[in-house]
């Protein structure tokens, strides 16, 4: 492997930071990033580096094997239920769905410090 392909749900204030990581890594590659809101900095950003930037994070999923980890940033229970659905459904075995507390505690062991959600439990 040489790189890990990435997809990231949720490009507002907690998931831009995780994203610039990301697009600055040298192995990685984000493949996508969903947001509801196509004017969040992380959607502008995504949008500027050439990746893939929808509304709709099941877009992201349906990549199938061309996404190694989908990182839901969004703190929605619908979002992970919805992808946690589409996943069992479609049968890609390959992709791994990271939960957004896992994500934070990765940013927090890199930075140091404990990392916070922004935006709380949200629900679309």
């Amino acid at each position: 492997m040489a790189s890990f392909k990435i997809g990231i749900i949720g490009a507002g204030e907690t998931g831009t930071p995780l994203l610039k990581q990301l697009l600055n890594a040298p192995f990685v590659e984000v493949v996508g990033v969903a947001d509801l809101n196509a004017e969040t900095q992380g959607m502008q950003l995504a949008k500027s580096r050439g990746v893939l930037v929808t509304h709709n994070g099941l877009d992201i999923a349906e990549l199938g094997a061309k996404v190694d980890i989908i990182i839901d940033m969004t703190g929605s229970p619908k979002v992970r239920e919805d992808l946690r659905r589409f996943m069992q459904f479609s049968g890609n075995t390959h992709t791994v769905i990271v939960h957004e507390r896992v994500a934070l505690l990765m940013l927090s062991l890199c930075t140091g410090t404990l990392v916070e959600p922004v935006h709380g439990e949200q629900s679309y």
